[in-house]
Order: C-alpha cells, then structure tokens, then sequence
C-alpha cells in the first residue's frame, strides 16, 4: 500500500474530527482497520477512515461495493426510558438502514439476543438484576457471537470502571452524555463492517 493510501492516528483523528484517544480506541476494538509499523507507530488506510464516516467501502477495483442488502441489527440496552427515546431518536435520524430494537434491562437482553444475535450491541452499564458488564461478559464467552460489535455507554468514572474490571478487550466505550457525533461515526464503522462480511466473495 502506498503512503498516499494511509494516514497516521493523528491525522485520521483530524479527517474524523475526534480526539486521537477516540481513533486509539477504535483501532484497539477493530472498528477502524490499522497497523504498527517496526517502529510501533498506528498506520490507518484512508478507505479504513473514510468506512469510519459513512462511506461505501470499496471492492478489489477500488469502486464502491454494490448490491448489499443483509441489514444488521443494533441493540440497545438502556433501563432510562427518556434515554431510550433520545437514542431511538438520533438513531434514527442518521440514515443507517439498521433495524433498531431496544431492551429495558440484561435479562431481556440476553434473551433478546439468543433470539436473533444482533450484530451491533450499545450496553448501558448500570442496571438492576443483570446489569451491562455481566451482559457483555456472557456475549464474549459465546464463540457464535464474537463477530459482534460491542459498545458500553455509561457515566461512570474511570475509577468505577478499573473497580469493576475495566473496558474488556475489544469493547468501544462512551462517555455519558454521549458525544452523538461519535457514536453516529462507530454506527456507521460498524455498519459498514457488517456489509463487508455480507457482501459476496469476488
């Protein structure tokens, strides 16, 4: 790949209009494709920024793919329902062609996804009985559900966060209240991961 095809995690933070922790972030958690060089330094492909804004991602020809009609589906997880209605809200305004369905707690979440396994899971944290970790906690263990994309949204401080183990390996985490443009680009990242993986082998 040339270097006119990649950008440095600084640079992709600039394009993005986010901080460069929130592209180290979604490097770590596989949402935006990256290398390190010998020297340890991130290299991102600029068609990997560009699927991180909402772009089609390109086939082998560099063109955008097309013909892509799998739809994924984005779970919620949010006992507020003011929130629920905030997120449903947004959601829905970005234009994603995602189903969207929504649950008040982590039992009707588990049973939600046993049903029709999600591809992009958003975990409030918080939660009486089972609450978002001991969700996510069981979603990991689960080899049929590894390709999910899982992100925690919650206000806890970072301290709370290392007392109940910390942000698990490959999980994207927003602060409370949530940076709407942020998780609008993880959306789109993650839908566009999805129509990769469904598209059909050249």
């Amino acid at each position: 790949m040339q270097s006119a095809d990649v950008c440095t995690t600084q640079k992709a933070a600039e394009i993005l209009g986010i901080s460069v922790t929130s592209v180290q972030q979604l490097v770590e958690a596989g949402v935006i494709e990256a290398w390190k060089t010998k020297g340890g330094h991130r290299r991102i492909p600029l068609a990997a920024v560009h699927a991180y804004r909402g772009a089609p991602a390109p086939d082998a020809t560099g063109q955008p793919r097309q013909g892509v009609n799998a739809i994924p589906a984005i779970l919620v997880i949010e006992d507020n329902p003011m929130q629920r209605q905030l997120y449903d809200k947004q959601i829905n305004s970005w234009g994603l062609q995602a189903n969207l369905r929504f649950c008040e707690n982590g039992y009707q979440a588990l049973i939600e996804i046993t049903r029709h396994k999600p591809d992009i899971l958003l975990a409030d944290i918080v939660m009486e009985g089972i609450d978002g970790y001991e969700v996510i906690r069981t979603i990991m263990r689960d080899p049929q559900l590894a390709e999910m994309h899982i992100a925690m949204l919650s206000s806890l401080t970072p301290e709370d966060l290392a007392e109940r183990g910390g942000i698990p390996s490959g999980v994207v985490f927003f602060s409370k209240p949530v940076n709407y443009d942020e998780l609008r680009g993880y959306l789109r990242a993650c839908c566009a991961s999805h129509a990769r993986r469904a598209a059909p082998a050249a």
